[in-house]
């Protein structure tokens, strides 16, 4: 059985259960209220009777009277006639007068007339007043007894008894108890009706799920939740939290999140811009991650319930992203050059193959001189590394395009090689590339200037260009909506994700001068701090002089 249809008989029985109590209780009132009215109503047609003259004087003189009265005489005397019509008309089922020895001087019934009354009279006799329902020879009735006193004062010289039937006490009480059940029906159809109301609120409230299922789903929903490493944001169609997982307030910076409507968190407006429009996948930087959010509208049974975003963390995948394209642009600088002294060092075959030896050994003497492939970067030379070479290489052929040339700074020295190449590539390639970008927007000469530095195992890198430099007041570190503010493939994270890539390794990048004062290296300067990156080779103590080997031209015998 569904819940709420348990619910709907849980409450239907407890209504008619209080109903029923509540009938009862006043069945009773009511019975109780006529009975009490009976006995009121006799015990002051007895006083009425037993304070009038007539009957004081008359019962008076019979309990004077030491002889047993006559019945002859009662029938026609005055307390019988008096009796009789005030019986009539009060409607009362008796009125009896007796002596102070119980002898019925006035009775319903004339057979009865002087003899002793079948209930007790002592009580009255000692002055009290007494109601009660007995049973007598008319039968059961409420009845009440009052004392007579004598004219002038004194000791009780009879009673007077005043009954009403019991039937006809009763009479009124069907029609009240006719009232009572019509209300108690009416409640319970105001109940029944209220009791339905609420089962269909509660299954559109619900969604038709029932306690279970909501437990359930409360469970499910908190296992998920904590077992996967996304963020979780449950949004009403109202745009107010309801759900939001630990990780997805890690991710976003929130705390207390839940019942806040988003526009009142403390989120970038690229966030609240992406879950707003309902994009399906953005990247956007918040600190120093970088998310993936994604909008999932909810739906169920055509009604729209909000949306679920999803929040994943991409820093370490933006990451590996561009040290993976830093690797590919090295790697690819290298490929040209291999290609191109391949294609050199076939001369150096052919003109031995004709005879020409001193041409030949020129020509690679001057191979060795200058290097294997002409590289447009001025400078190279400073530079020993060649994975180094191959990167200023690589971003000096991109730079060409856009009318930028780069150039290496006469105070680079670094000693040793690199050992952490990807990182170093994605930090400096990044900084190389928003200073092209920021070079390539103003008038020639266009100029990067890139300078090396060892620190023990730490490379120190500055990158200054020609551009207009860096606005007064910007945080050229904190995430941009413009793409062109800063070039990681038009997102706007490059700079942020350097320096979070620097930090990891336990240094830093920053900016060293903003520029733009008009002069004529007016371009922003940038550095960056990266430990750990250098490999720096151990002097060897146990080497010893050995002869060099003779130079081909000098064993040409």
């Amino acid at each position: 059985m569904r819940f709420t249809t348990r619910l709907f008989l849980v409450q239907l029985g407890v209504v008619a259960t209080v109903l029923l109590v509540c009938t009862a209780a006043f069945a009773v009132i009511a019975v109780t209220q006529v009975r009490n009215a009976a006995e009121e109503s006799a015990l002051n047609i007895a006083r009425s009777v037993a304070a009038t003259p007539e009957v004081r004087t008359a019962v008076a003189r019979w309990s004077d009277d030491p002889g047993t009265p006559d019945a002859a005489d009662l029938v026609g005397g005055s307390l019988q006639s008096t009796a009789l019509a005030i019986a009539e008309r009060t409607e009362a089922l008796f009125v009896v007068i007796t002596d102070d020895h119980g002898i019925r001087l006035a009775h319903p019934d004339p057979r009865r007339l002087g003899e002793t009354v079948s209930t007790p009279f002592d009580r009255v006799l000692g002055g009290e007043e007494v109601v009660d329902w007995e049973v007598g020879t008319l039968g059961r009735s409420a009845r009440a007894k009052v004392p007579v006193l004598p004219p002038d004062g004194g000791e009780p010289v009879g009673e007077v008894s005043v009954g009403f039937e019991e039937g006809s006490v009763l009479d009124d009480l069907p029609s009240v108890l006719l009232a009572i059940g019509i209300a108690a029906l009416l409640a319970l159809g105001i109940g029944i009706a209220a009791g339905s109301v609420l089962r269909r609120r509660w299954e559109k409230t619900t969604l038709g799920l029932q306690p279970e299922e909501l437990t359930a789903l409360v469970q499910q929903q908190s296992a998920v939740l904590d077992g996967i490493g996304d963020g979780v944001l449950a949004l009403d169609e109202n745009g107010v939290v309801r759900v939001a997982s630990t990780t997805a307030e890690q991710l976003l910076g929130l705390d207390r999140s839940v019942g806040q409507p988003l526009s009142a968190l403390p989120l970038p407006a690229a966030v609240v811009s992406a879950i707003m429009e309902g994009l399906p996948l953005h990247r956007v930087v918040v600190g120093p991650r970088v998310l993936a959010v994604d909008v999932h509208p909810v739906r169920r049974g055509g009604r729209e319930l909000g949306d679920v975003v999803i929040v994943r963390d991409h820093t370490d995948v933006a990451e590996l992203g561009e040290q993976l394209s830093s690797v590919q642009t090295v790697t690819g600088a290298l490929r040209v050059q291999r290609h191109e002294f391949s294609n050199r060092l076939h001369v150096a075959p052919g003109l031995i193959d004709a005879e020409r030896v001193g041409d030949a050994r020129a020509f690679l003497d001057e191979l060795l001189e200058r290097g294997s492939v002409p590289i447009a970067v001025a400078g190279i030379e400073r530079v020993d590394d060649l994975f180094l070479q191959a990167l200023l290489a690589a971003k000096a052929t991109e730079a060409a395009a856009s009318g930028v040339s780069i150039a290496v700074g006469e105070d680079t020295l670094v000693l040793g090689e690199l050992s952490r190449v990807e990182d170093a590539a994605a930090v400096i390639g990044n900084l190389i590339d928003n200073a092209v970008a920021a070079a390539a927007r103003e008038a020639e000469p266009r100029w990067v200037e890139v300078t090396f530095f060892g620190d023990g195992d730490a490379l120190v890198t500055t990158v200054a260009d020609s551009g207009s430099g860096v606005a007064d007041g910007r945080d050229v570190f904190a995430p941009s909506a413009e793409p062109g503010d800063d070039r990681v493939r038009g997102r706007g994270i490059g700079l942020p994700l350097s320096r979070e890539l620097a930090r990891r390794l336990g240094g830093d990048v920053w900016l060293i001068d903003p520029g733009g004062r008009g002069s004529a290296a007016s371009g922003a300067v940038f550095a960056a701090r990266l430990p750990g990156v250098l490999r720096t080779a151990a002097p060897d103590t146990t080497a010893t002089t050995e002869p060099t080997a003779p130079r081909p031209e000098e064993d040409d015998s």
